[in-house]
């Protein structure tokens, strides 16, 4: 992803929400045989203050993707849509697309069947957690035997990340009158309503414009 010093974002606080917000991401790696891609989710290390991922893939993406033994690409995208020039007003402008982003790259950790077991125990109560009636990985009528199976058919891993490009462009770049008009056009009823952008865009508002 290219950089670009006016949409750059570097704050760690800042990546981890996205993170959290979007746990279901890309992994890229590269092959004698090409490019490859799997789609997995991945939670924060709850053990680390960085951006430490725990994540897992099941048999055999784990030798597709050569993991462990080269670099992995962990592609995290948050809320985009579509921005109409018509929302510019009455200016030169043509069609974008605001978006958030980061690219997360290093060679990850192969846990063993141990953190591998409790990695996958820790994924189901993150995510089951927010259920009315959370039902964790060894309520019944999962028994010993099924949680052993799924264990072995799946790798996890850690990943640290060595590089991080990430990118939030939200009009930052337009007057404050026409990001306030773009907010208020994806808040709107029209074909490119998106509210989860237009939250994310009057947060970076809010907080530019914060003394």
């Amino acid at each position: 992803m290219r950089q670009n010093p006016s949409f750059a974002l570097a704050d760690v606080a800042e990546l981890r929400l996205l993170i959290e917000r979007n746990p279901w991401v890309t992994l890229v790696s590269s092959t004698p045989e090409g490019l490859v891609a799997s789609h997995y989710a991945v939670v924060l290390d709850p053990e680390r203050d960085d951006l430490t991922i725990l994540g897992h893939v099941g048999k055999p993406d784990d030798l597709i993707h050569a993991l462990g033994e080269q670099e992995l690409l962990v592609v995290v995208q948050g809320p985009h849509g579509y921005i109409s020039p018509g929302w510019y007003g009455d200016v030169a402008a043509v069609p974008t697309w605001n978006f958030i982003s980061a690219h997360l790259a290093g060679v990850p950790e192969l846990l063993s069947a141990e953190e591998n077991l409790r990695v996958l125990e820790h994924l189901v109560a993150h995510f089951e957690e927010r259920m009315p009636d959370p039902r964790l990985m060894w309520a019944p009528p999962n028994d010993p035997s099924y949680i052993d199976r799924l264990e072995r058919g799946t790798v996890g891993f850690r990943l640290t990340p060595a590089r991080v490009v990430a990118k939030r462009k939200l009009s930052q770049n337009k007057p404050a009158e026409v990001v306030e008009t773009v907010i208020a056009e994806l808040n709107a009823d029209g074909p490119f309503a998106n509210p989860a952008l237009a939250a994310e865009m009057r947060r970076a508002q809010d907080a530019r414009v914060r003394p």
